[in-house]
């Protein structure tokens, strides 16, 4: 097979209730769903394994229909390529799923280095020793917008108290929202930081994804700038 060429070690199914089997035994790291599986189709399967796992799911399929297309993404799937493709093609979207959904969310900026003392001039004074901090494990950083709580390094969300399960690209996409809350994010911005895709990427992933968030995190959160993409509402 050729992922195998490429060193992915690969267990395969031949139907969608084997493939079901297969991932509750196996627990692979991502999982490759055709979506004219026989017994169980790729978009039944697909809706089965999110409703126990969160682990990145690409959808493949000769149908390029809009209906196609966007039914493979409401059903969970974190992208879709259209066969006939080409083998590097399919392990650079693997690899890339997997380098996304693995990544650890970016630490806040860190502040800017002191300007160089001139010449002549008294060196500055040493900083202050820093106040010894206690033992134990310290407070994660977290984001509070609005009743949205969005632990950035435990990959948590909680909704007006309620904790809310994201795949990692759905985890993915609100950071950046709750990164620039009231700044509007367009389209292919968003497939180029979530889905590190560049110029000619379906937007149709984006606006799918973007419409599971809002069924999770609530509808009104996130608001349509039509004709340039989406924004995260400030608080009031």
């Amino acid at each position: 097979m050729a992922l195998e060429r490429y060193g992915f070690p690969v267990t395969t199914a031949g139907d969608g209730l084997e493939g079901l089997e297969r991932f509750r035994a196996d627990r692979p790291d991502v999982l490759l769903l055709d979506v004219m599986l026989p017994l169980l189709d790729g978009v039944g399967l697909c809706r089965r394994i999110r409703e126990e796992s969160q682990l990145p799911i690409l959808m493949m399929s000769a149908r390029t229909e809009p209906v196609d297309v966007v039914s493979g993404l409401e059903a969970g799937a974190d992208d879709y390529i259209v066969k006939p493709f080409e083998s590097a093609v399919l392990v650079a979207r693997i690899r890339t799923v997997l380098r996304r959904t693995r990544a650890v969310p970016p630490p806040p900026a860190a502040a800017q280095e002191s300007a160089p003392t001139p010449a002549g001039a008294a060196p500055a004074a040493a900083p202050e020793a820093e106040e010894p901090q206690p033992d134990g494990p310290q407070p994660r950083p977290v984001r509070l917008i609005a009743g949205l709580e969005v632990d950035t390094e435990g990959m948590e969300v909680k909704a007006d108290g309620r904790r809310v399960p994201l795949t990692p690209t759905e985890f993915r996409l609100l950071l950046e929202f709750t990164a620039a809350p009231g700044v509007v994010l367009e389209r292919q911005t968003l497939l180029e930081r979530v889905w590190d895709y560049g110029w000619g990427a379906d937007s149709r992933v984006v606006d799918v994804h973007v419409q599971r968030l809002r069924a999770k995190i609530g509808a009104d959160r996130i608001e349509t700038i039509r004709g340039f993409g989406y924004k995260l509402r400030r608080p009031r």
